[in-house]
């Protein structure tokens, strides 16, 4: 009689079942090896340029004068932005909004400097299109930059003039403004450090779902359990195996990008950064069974898996804030393992925190490891046993 399998001997039976299928099937070779780093490859030639410069604007100068003139040189210095075009009237500048040949308009009224020269506060206008917020914004702030530097200017000559250079006198109060963690505000670095993640998640957690889904929609399990050692818990850990072990290749490759090739350096614990990785895939691992153990349907599960992690990034309090969002939203967000990896890999890739300050977040995602595991798991091992399940799509 033979002797029945370890656990360890069980899943390694089933991650080569597992690679002997995937060795004979091309295409479902090239979704989890191609297709993922095709589209990494395609973020990292769209924002291969670290930060933005020379956003489009226009100049609307209806004071004409000396200093307006300084001022719009000034614009054409800084790297932010250059003036475009410098219509006569407002009239003339918003087809060029509207057509977004610039992102941004200064009107300088009549009589600017002369308000100026008398001592009075004047007003210089700026618009710019929120429709494209990032680069609006940054046309703004640099615009916002400029001016107030060329303030500074001529609030000194005209005190100098006025009074002389005894009556000078430091402003009472004066704001420094420092970024954090991403002073070159690089773009590059903002989106591919989240994008990186989010697609690996998505590609991860789809290949996990197809491929427990495959042994109930192919009628294979029978087989495939007699080829574990009537271990489910086994086989699942084997078939998921090969695809933990590349997704943690590429997880590393990814860090290596963002955090090294491109950024310098981790500011935190790369361990930490691969544990929260590991962390992420198990997650999605163990709701992937959840997904096929409820549905028992491959087709059903994949396209709630879409629905699940394909939104994940946008719920993250990444890309869009969640602080003080709708109900649903701040629950939405907390019920996705992508939102407390975002937080760890903020503490770790950027800020430098302690491993220690990482550890929540990282235990949220055991939690979803074992509460996705804890129902998954038996839901999928009874549809495996469950004769009437096989076949069905």
């Amino acid at each position: 009689m033979a002797q029945p399998l370890t656990f360890a001997a069980a899943a390694l039976a089933s991650a080569r079942r597992e690679l002997a299928f995937l060795r004979a099937s091309r295409w479902e070779t090239a979704q989890i090896t191609v297709l993922p780093w095709a589209i990494l490859l395609v973020f990292m030639a769209v924002f291969s340029h670290t930060v933005l410069r020379d956003v489009p604007i226009a100049v609307v100068d209806q004071d004409r004068s000396p200093a307006s003139r300084a001022l719009v040189r000034k614009l054409n210095a800084a790297p932010g932005v250059y003036v475009h075009a410098m219509p006569v009237t407002l009239e003339d500048a918003w087809p060029m909004v509207r057509k977004v040949d610039v992102y941004a308009v200064l009107y300088l009224p009549r009589d600017v400097s002369r308000e100026v020269g008398r001592g009075q506060t004047a007003t210089a206008i700026a618009y710019y299109n929120a429709s494209y917020l990032t680069t609006g914004q940054a046309a703004f702030r640099e615009i916002s930059a400029v001016v107030q530097a060329h303030n500074a200017e001529l609030s000194l000559s005209r005190e100098l003039f006025l009074r002389g250079r005894s009556a000078l006198r430091a402003a009472p109060v004066r704001v420094q403004s420092t970024v954090l963690f991403n002073a070159e505000r690089s773009y590059e670095h903002f989106l591919q450090s989240l994008l990186f993640p989010a697609v690996l998640q998505l590609a991860f957690c789809i290949a996990a779902v197809a491929a427990l889904g495959r042994e109930l929609r192919d009628g294979t399990a029978p087989a495939w359990l007699d080829a574990s050692g009537g271990r489910p818990a086994a086989a699942i850990a084997g078939k998921l195996l090969p695809y933990f072990a590349l997704f943690m290749l590429y997880a590393a490759l990814a860090l290596l990008w963002v955090g090294g090739l491109r950024s310098g350096a981790v500011a935190g614990s790369w361990i930490m950064l691969l544990a929260g990785y590991a962390g992420l895939y198990l997650a999605y691992a163990a709701i992937g069974s959840l997904l096929i153990g409820a549905t028992r349907s491959m087709a059903t599960a994949l396209s709630l898996t879409g629905i699940y992690s394909g939104v994940a990034m946008a719920f993250s309090g990444g890309t869009f804030p969640t602080i003080e969002g709708p109900l649903f939203t701040q629950i939405w967000s907390r019920l996705m393992p992508f939102t407390a990896y975002v937080q760890l890999q903020v503490q770790q890739l950027d800020a430098g925190a302690s491993w220690r300050d990482s550890l929540w977040p990282l235990a949220t995602l055991g939690v979803f490891v074992l509460v996705g595991a804890g129902l998954g798991l038996p839901l999928y091992a009874r549809a495996l046993r469950d004769e009437a399940s096989w076949g069905r799509r």
